[in-house]
């Protein structure tokens, strides 16, 4: 299996040469192209591998994968494993083994709590051991039994043992016994997560002229701040940018480079939240600059990060000049009601509300 998921990854995420764009007025994809059909396919195979290995041991009621705002490692050749819920902050770390189970829920807790903040250095579609190494991406976001933060193995160790010893749970599912912890997260998590990535969200915004309140509104909407995030899509990390498609766009028409980033590239935190921030300052500034009115502009560019220009157009007329030339003599709230009632996907009505009800929130500081 791990010889499958190696040829998959290679050929999901090697660059392709596209020719650089002019300067010109660029038609971006319509309603916002998805990867080709390869490497949808691609993704769609890693995931199936991952489910096919994992639910030999937690069956299908209790199979857990990653997505967006979830992270989910699988260990100990996929009988144990580490589920954190990035929106509820809360961690499950959980084992069915029936060969030391108490010493496989250990380790598994102390990896969690030291995970790498680098997510290169650790591989969600095998059960491969995380590397620990630099600071732990939880620091200040988990607590000991004493209050305090987890930054050393030997704490860590404590920590695990602990909770084994006072928090243990146990429930039977159709492949056996599974023994569970909780960890809560602190209450202010999602704070300890921004302020992690303040200076490169300020350094982009300042580079690309977008809102810093916009940028972390798009995080937050997009992972909840997990930069080990994945999707079924194709994208990945805080902006969940998606190589073939905005990742394309701003190699090729900010970057001046041909091909796109790799999935390491994009979970790198700076990279991506230099590239999602990029590919907003895109849509505003090329694909979305004849939007006339500034918050019109600001809607329509929100809107198209989640579903592309395409998507946007389409909301007004099926002709994408005329949709712009209607677009323009709409009023912003016109505009606003247009994409949250019109718009051809749901999704796509829901975010700008999300984006938009988060981006107050951040610009008041109350996130």
């Amino acid at each position: 299996m791990r010889k499958a998921v190696l040829l998959l990854c290679t050929a999901l995420f090697t660059g392709c040469a596209i020719p650089p764009e002019s300067n010109d007025i660029v038609t971006p994809p319509i309603a916002g192209q998805p990867l080709s059909d390869a490497n949808k396919k691609a993704i769609a195979t890693l995931f199936s591998l991952l489910a096919k290995e994992a639910k030999k041991h937690w069956g299908d009621d209790d199979y857990v994968e990653s997505s967006k705002h979830r992270y989910v490692k699988y260990l100990d050749g996929y009988q144990t494993r580490a589920h954190i819920d990035f929106e509820a902050g809360k961690i499950y770390v959980s084992t069915v083994s029936q060969h030391q189970p108490m010493e496989k829920l250990h380790k598994a807790i102390v990896q969690t709590v030291l995970m790498p903040a680098d997510p290169k250095d650790v591989e969600q579609f095998s059960d491969k051991d995380v590397k620990l190494t630099g600071k732990p991406f939880f620091m200040g976001q988990i607590v000991d039994q004493e209050g305090k933060s987890i930054e050393w193995e030997w704490r860590a160790n404590r920590f695990a043992g602990y909770m084994i010893e006072n928090k243990l749970q146990s429930k039977a599912i159709k492949q056996g016994k599974a023994y569970y912890v909780q960890i809560d997260m602190v209450k202010d998590h999602l704070e300890q997560r921004e302020y992690q990535y303040a200076n490169l969200v300020r350094d982009a915004s300042k580079h690309y002229d977008i809102p810093e309140d916009l940028i972390y509104a798009v995080i937050k909407t997009e992972s909840s701040f997990n930069p080990y995030a994945v999707s079924h899509a194709g994208a990945y990390g805080l902006m969940q940018v998606i190589p073939k498609t905005a990742g394309a766009d701003v190699f090729n028409l900010v970057k001046k480079k041909p091909g796109m980033p790799t999935k390491e590239y994009l979970f790198d935190p700076a990279s991506n939240i230099d590239t999602g921030t990029a590919y907003l300052h895109i849509l505003k500034t090329r694909y979305l600059r004849e939007v006339t009115n500034p918050s019109s502009r600001h809607f329509s560019m929100i809107s198209a990060y989640n579903s592309g220009t395409g998507g946007v157009l389409s909301t007004f007329h099926t002709d994408r000049k005329k949709a712009m030339v209607m677009l323009n003599q709409k009023s912003p709230t016109q505009v606003y009601d247009a994409l949250t009632t019109e718009h051809p996907k749901d999704e796509a009505r829901r975010y700008l509300q999300k984006v938009l009800y988060f981006q107050k929130d951040f610009s008041q500081g109350k996130i």
